[in-house]
C-alpha cells in the first residue's frame, strides 16, 4: 500500500507523507472486478443470511450455515472478535450433499470444502454465491443464499427464514441421476431441555408445491412431587471453601461477597458464592468438593459466567469421570439448572466447578448445589423457553418424486440422508435429523435447481440485564404461526421475494463505482440481520450498538449510520416516534432532553441529542408528505430547546458538561460538538419554515449565524490548520481533546450535506482541518503509533493502516486528572470504523476524494477475508451499528440530496462524472440515477425499478462553468413542456423544475439533456 519510511518522533508515527504506492491509487478509482474468496480465505467468511430483525444466522465460506444465533440466547460480544475472529461452530447440524449415479457406480459429496476440491465464494450482500467444483466429480453446484431483501419493503425483508438456491450442472459427457439433499436437526429445546421434560418431534407436511420437515417439541405430561426435604451440597457462606479442593487461583482462598469489578452479578442466595471474575477473566482453577451420596433425584444449582464447554462449567462427577456438565450463558445473571441423578441413586459423587478459560468470559459463577426430588430448572415451563419454538427446511416447486425423512440414521448426516427413515420422535438431548432429496436426471451439460428454504420460529425473545419488560416477544411471531407458516408464506410469494432480491443486488451493482467500494459501503447493512438488532412483539424496533453490547439503540452511536434510514426509513420513523421522541421512554417532555439509551437511566448525550433533530429531518425527508414532520414537531422543537439551553450565553457555541459518544462529559467548546449543534439548528429553521414556525426558524437561523462565526473565532487555530477545543477553567483537567487533531472535529458539515443543508461552516477551514486529519491522523501502518502509545483497544493491528482518532502533532498530550472520564481518553489511540467512514464521506463531500476513498480502502483491507470476516465490523461489539456510516461514503460518492415531501432530488458525482451510473434509493422507490458528458451537453436519466418516485425538481451537476443552458426532458419517451432551468445552491449545480409532478415508474424512465448556450451579448 504504501512505504518505506524514516524519520524522527511524530513523523515517525505518523508520516506526512503516505507515500502510497501509484498502482494502490489507481485501484482506489477503478472498476476493478468481482472479489471471489477460496482456499484458507473462506474460514472465517459469515455473512448474515437470515432476515432482519430475525436473529443471526451466518452464511459460511463454503456455503455452510453456522452461528445460528436465533434462538433468543442474550450473546454478549466486545472488542475480541477484531484480533481474534469467531470461528465457524454451529449448535445446529444441518448441511446439503449431493449423490451422484453413474451407469457402474455412486458416490456422496458433502456440499463444503471437505466435498469438493475447489470452493469459491462471492459475496454480494444479500446475496452469497458459493461454487462446487472438483476435477474428480461430475457435477458442477452453484449456490445462491439469501433471505428475502427489499429496500422499502420492511416485512417481505424480515423473514426468519433463509434460502438455499442450488443449481446442479452435469460436467460429463454422460447421463447422470442425480439426489440433491439437505438435513436440518431438531433444534428446539437443544440449549434448555432435558430429557424428562419433553420430547423433540419431527413431521412431514405436503402442501401444493412445497415439501417441508416441520420441528417442533412437546412437553412432557407433570407429575405430583415428593415431600422429601432438600439436602444442602454447598451453600458458600462460609469463611472459607471447608473440604473442598481448591485448585489454580481463579477461586481465590474464600468464596466470593458479591460481584466483581464492572461485573453485572445477581441471582446468587445469600451472601456467598464462587464466582471467578476478578476485573478479569486471566486466572483460572477449580474447585472439587468431598464425595457425598446420591440421595435425591435431581442436583439442583445455581449458574452464571461463560459458555465455554469443559472450560467455564459444572460438572457432576461419578466414578471418577464428568456424568453431566452445564456451562453458563455468557451473562452474570445466575439461573437455575439441574442434573437429573436418578440413575445414579445411592452412589457417591462430587462436583466440580471449573474455570479453565483465559479470554472473553472465562469465568464461572455458582452458587446453592442441593439435592432435591424437583428440578429446578430455571428456565421455566418449557412453552416459554427462549428456545422453544419450530424449525423447518422446506423444498419449493416440489413435486411428488421429491422425498422428506422425517428423521435419518444416526452418524454423518450425509451418509443418511439417502437411507430409510426413522422413528420420528425423540426425547430432549437427543439428535433427532430430518431430510428432504431432490431427484434429478441430468444428460451431458444439463442444468437443473432446487431452492429449499430454512426457516425458524422462536418467538420467545428477552433481553435481561436491560430496563425492558421481560417479555418481549418477537415480531415475525406475530404474523406467522409457526416456522412452516414462514416456509408457507416464502413459497406463496417466491416469485416476487426471488425476483425483488436479485433486482436490488442487480441495481446495486450496475454501477460505474469500483465493485471494492460497492462491496464495503453496503456490507454494514447486514447489521440489520444479526442480534444487534430486534422487533419486538409490539412493532417496536431496538438496537444494541453491537450484538449484546450496550443497551438502549444509543442515540451518540446510531445517529452515525446512514444506511437504516436510507434502505428502511420506516424503521427509523419508529425509532424517532416509538422511543425517542416518546414521553416517558426516550423523551422528557418537561425539559426536551432525549435519554440517550431509552429506558436505560443515563440521560441525554449532546451529539445524540442534536443527531436526533437531524434524524428526524432525515425522517421527514424520507417520507412522501408532511404528515410525519407534522406529528413529531412540537418535540423536535423543544428537544432543539434544550440544546439551545446548553449554549447559555447564546453565542452559538455550546458549554458546560458535554456528555458524548466517547463515553464522558467534555467541558468548555468542543468543536465537533457545536458544529452538530450548528448543523441541528439549520436542521431546526428548516423544519420550522415547512411548519409555517417563521419565528423560531428566524431564531434558529440567527442563533446558527452567531455560532459558525464564533467556532471559527474561538476555536481555529492557524497555526495548527485544525479546529482545538478550549478549556472550561473550572475544569481545566477533565478530559478532552484541547490541541488535539480530533476525527469528527467538523462532523456537523457532514450532517449538513447528508440532508441538504448546504455550508454550516467556512469552506475553507473545513477543508483545511480534512486535510490535517488526513496528515496527522492517517498512518498506513498503525503499529508504530500504538507501540509509543499503547492504551486502548486494537481495531487496526500493526501493519494495517488507519485513520487514529486523536493525535497530537503540534503540542504534547494535556495532563488529565478526571475520576469519571479520564479512563475514555484511551479511546485516542483507537481506529473506529464508523467514525473513519465519518471523516472519510465528509472529505468526499469536500472535494477529498482520493483521501476518503483511500480511508475506505483501508477500513475495506483490515476486513479482507484473508485476515477476519468481511460482513462483521467490530468495535466495543460484533456488527456494530456505527459501522453504517459507510453508507454515508456511498452517499458522498454520488452527491445525493433529496427530500421527498418537496419532490426534489439531486446529484452531484465526486467519481467519474463524465460517465456515472448508480443507485437510489427514495420514499416510495428505488432504481438506476446515470450521466453522462458529450462536450457542452450533460444527459442525465433517473430508471425506477421498484415502486415510483414523485418528482417536482431536479439538480444536476452541469460542471464549474456559469453559461445560459437549455434543458429538454421527457418521461417514458414524451418529452415535458415547461421545464425551468435555474442555478442551484450548490456551485456548478442546476435545478430543473418541473411544471407539474413528473411521476417515474418502472419502464418509464425520466431522461434529461442539458445543453450550454453561449450568453447572449448586448
Amino acid at each position: 500500500m504504501a512505504g518505506p519510511f524514516d524519520g524522527t518522533e511524530f513523523e515517525r508515527l505518523v508520516p506526512g507523507d503516505k507515500k502510497l504506492d501509484p498502482e494502490w491509487v489507481r485501484a482506489l478509482f477503478a472498476r476493478g472486478r468481482p472479489t471471489v474468496y477460496r482456499g484458507v480465505d473462506l474460514d472465517l467468511i459469515g455473512m448474515p443470511i437470515g432476515g432482519i430483525c430475525a436473529g443471526q444466522l451466518y452464511l459460511g465460506g463454503d456455503g455452510r450455515l453456522w452461528h445460528w444465533d436465533v434462538f433468543n440466547e442474550t450473546i454478549r460480544t466486545n472488542e475480541a472478535h477484531y484480533a481474534n475472529p469467531l470461528k465457524p461452530a454451529s449448535p445446529v447440524d444441518q448441511g446439503f450433499a449431493v449423490r451422484i449415479k453413474r451407469a457402474e457406480s455412486e458416490e456422496v459429496r458433502v456440499l463444503d470444502r471437505k466435498g469438493f476440491a475447489d470452493v469459491q465464494f462471492r459475496g454480494e450482500y444479500p446475496i452469497g454465491t458459493v461454487i462446487y467444483e472438483d476435477p474428480s466429480v461430475p457435477v458442477r453446484v452453484t449456490l445462491e443464499a439469501f433471505s428475502p431483501f427489499i429496500p422499502l419493503d420492511v416485512d417481505a425483508s424480515s423473514l426468519p427464514a433463509t434460502t438455499m438456491n442450488f443449481t446442479v450442472e452435469n460436467t460429463s459427457a454422460e447421463r447422470l441421476e442425480v439426489e440433491l439433499g439437505g438435513w436440518l436437526q431438531n433444534a428446539v429445546c437443544h440449549a434448555t431441555g432435558e430429557a424428562r421434560e419433553g420430547e423433540l418431534v419431527n413431521t412431514v407436511v405436503r402442501d401444493p408445491g412445497l415439501l417441508s420437515l416441520v420441528c417442533r417439541a412437546e412437553a412432557a405430561s407433570t407429575k405430583p412431587g415428593s415431600n422429601r426435604p432438600p439436602i444442602v451440597v454447598a451453600d458458600f457462606e462460609g469463611t472459607g471453601y471447608g473440604d473442598w479442593t481448591v485448585e489454580g487461583k481463579a477461586f481465590g482462598d474464600r468464596p466470593s461477597a458479591g460481584q466483581g469489578p464492572g461485573q453485572f452479578l445477581k441471582g446468587y442466595e445469600g451472601k456467598g458464592l464462587v464466582n471467578t471474575w476478578t476485573g478479569s477473566d486471566a486466572l483460572t482453577g477449580r474447585a472439587t468438593s468431598p464425595p457425598f451420596t446420591i440421595e435425591r433425584k435431581y442436583v439442583n444449582f445455581l449458574i452464571g459466567g461463560g459458555n465455554h464447554r469443559e472450560q467455564t462449567c459444572v460438572n457432576l462427577k461419578v466414578d471418577g469421570r464428568v456424568v453431566q456438565s452445564a456451562t453458563g450463558e455468557r451473562t452474570d445473571a445466575m439461573t437455575w439448572r439441574s442434573f437429573d441423578v436418578r440413575r445414579f441413586a445411592g452412589k457417591s459423587a462430587r462436583i466440580e466447578i471449573v474455570d479453565a478459560h483465559s479470554g472473553d468470559w472465562g469465568h464461572i459463577d455458582a452458587d446453592q448445589i442441593v439435592q432435591e426430588d424437583e428440578a429446578r430448572n430455571g428456565y421455566g415451563p418449557v412453552e416459554k423457553r427462549r428456545d422453544y419454538g419450530t424449525m423447518s427446511l422446506a423444498l419449493l416447486a416440489a413435486t411428488d418424486r421429491d422425498q422428506c425423512r422425517p428423521a435419518t440414521p444416526a452418524g454423518s448426516p450425509a451418509d443418511g440422508l439417502f437411507g430409510a427413515a426413522l422413528p420420528p420422535r425423540a426425547p430432549f438431548g437427543s439428535k433427532l435429523v430430518g431430510s428432504i432429496v431432490r431427484h434429478m436426471i441430468l444428460r451431458p451439460g444439463e442444468k437443473q435447481s432446487a431452492a429449499f428454504v430454512v426457516a425458524w420460529h422462536f418467538p420467545n425473545l428477552s433481553l435481561p440485564d436491560t430496563k425492558l419488560p421481560k417479555d418481549l416477544g418477537r415480531f415475525y411471531a406475530t404474523r406467522f404461526q409457526d416456522a412452516h407458516a414462514v416456509a408457507r408464506h416464502v413459497s406463496t410469494h417466491w416469485d416476487r421475494l426471488d425476483r425483488e432480491t436479485r433486482l436490488w443486488r442487480d441495481v446495486w451493482y450496475d454501477s460505474t463505482l469500483p465493485f471494492w467500494l460497492l462491496d464495503r459501503t453496503f456490507a454494514n447493512t447486514s447489521v440489520l440481520a444479526s442480534s444487534t438488532c430486534h422487533r419486538f412483539r409490539d412493532g417496536r424496533f431496538y438496537g444494541w450498538e453491537g450484538v449484546g453490547c450496550c443497551a438502549g439503540t444509543c442515540t451518540h452511536v446510531w445517529h452515525y449510520a446512514q444506511a437504516v434510514g436510507r434502505l428502511f426509513p420506516e424503521l427509523e420513523r419508529i425509532l424517532r416516534e416509538r422511543v425517542d421522541y416518546a414521553d416517558g421512554i426516550g423523551f422528557d417532555p418537561k425539559t426536551g432532553a432525549i435519554s440517550h439509551r431509552a429506558e436505560e437511566p443515563v440521560g441525554p448525550a449532546i451529539d445524540g441529542q442534536a443527531g436526533n433533530i437531524l434524524r428526524a429531518y432525515r425522517e421527514h425527508q424520507t417520507s412522501i408528505d408532511g404528515k410525519f414532520l407534522e406529528r413529531l414537531w412540537p418535540k423536535v422543537k423543544r428537544s432543539l430547546e434544550y440544546l439551545i439551553g446548553h449554549d447559555s450565553d447564546g453565542d452559538g457555541v455550546l458549554d458546560g458538561g458535554q456528555h458524548n459518544t466517547l463515553d464522558a462529559s467534555w467541558f468548555g467548546e468542543v468543536p465537533w460538538l457545536s458544529s452538530l449543534y450548528l448543523a441541528a439548528l439549520k436542521a431546526g429553521e428548516a423544519m420550522a419554515r415547512e411548519r409555517g414556525d417563521v419565528a423560531f426558524a428566524d431564531r434558529c437561523r440567527e442563533i446558527a449565524a452567531r455560532g459558525a462565526s464564533n467556532l471559527e473565532k474561538l476555536l481555529w487555530n492557524d497555526d495548527f490548520g485544525y479546529f482545538v477545543q478550549r478549556a472550561d477553567p473550572a475544569h481545566a483537567m477533565a478530559v478532552g481533546s484541547y490541541d488535539g487533531c480530533e476525527i469528527d472535529q467538523v462532523f456537523g458539515q457532514h450532517w449538513a450535506f447528508q440532508v441538504g443543508l448546504g455550508r454550516v461552516l467556512d469552506e475553507g477551514r473545513v477543508r483545511q482541518a480534512l486535510r490535517s486529519l488526513w496528515k496527522y491522523n492517517f498512518t498506513p501502518d498503525v503499529g508504530p503509533y500504538r507501540e509509543a502509545y499503547k492504551a486502548g483497544r486494537w481495531y487496526a493491528m500493526p501493519g494495517e493502516a488507519g485513520l487514529l482518532m486523536v493525535t497530537f502533532p503540534k503540542s504534547p498530550r494535556p495532563p488529565i486528572d478526571d475520576p469519571s472520564g479520564g479512563w475514555s481518553a484511551i479511546y485516542f489511540n483507537e481506529c473506529m470504523n464508523g467514525f473513519e467512514y465519518q471523516a472519510a464521506g465528509h472529505m468526499i463531500w469536500e472535494g477529498l476524494v482520493q483521501e476518503g476513498l483511500a480511508i475506505t480502502r483501508a477500513l475495506h483491507d483490515r476486513y479482507d477475508a484473508s485476515r477476519r470476516n468481511p460482513w462483521n465490523e467490530v468495535e466495543c461489539g460484533d456488527h456494530y451499528a456505527r459501522s453504517m456510516a459507510s453508507h454515508g461514503v456511498f452517499l458522498a460518492t454520488c452527491g445525493f440530496e433529496y427530500h421527498g415531501p418537496k419532490g426534489r432530488i439531486a446529484f452531484k458525482p465526486a467519481i467519474g462524472a463524465d460517465d456515472f451510473r448508480a443507485p437510489f434509493t427514495a420514499a416510495e422507490g428505488w432504481g438506476t440515477f446515470s450521466q453522462r458528458r458529450d462536450h457542452d451537453a450533460l444527459s442525465a436519466t433517473l430508471d425506477v425499478r421498484w415502486g415510483r418516485l414523485a418528482l417536482r425538481s431536479l439538480d444536476l451537476n452541469l460542471g464549474g462553468r456559469r453559461q445560459e443552458v437549455h434543458a429538454v426532458a421527457s418521461l417514458g419517451g414524451v418529452p415535458i413542456d415547461g421545464v425551468v432551468v435555474r442555478p442551484a445552491a450548490r456551485s456548478g449545480v442546476i435545478e430543473l423544475d418541473f411544471p407539474v409532478e413528473v411521476l417515474v415508474e418502472p419502464g418509464r424512465p425520466l431522461s434529461t439533456r442539458i445543453e450550454h448556450r453561449a450568453a447572449t451579448r448586448r
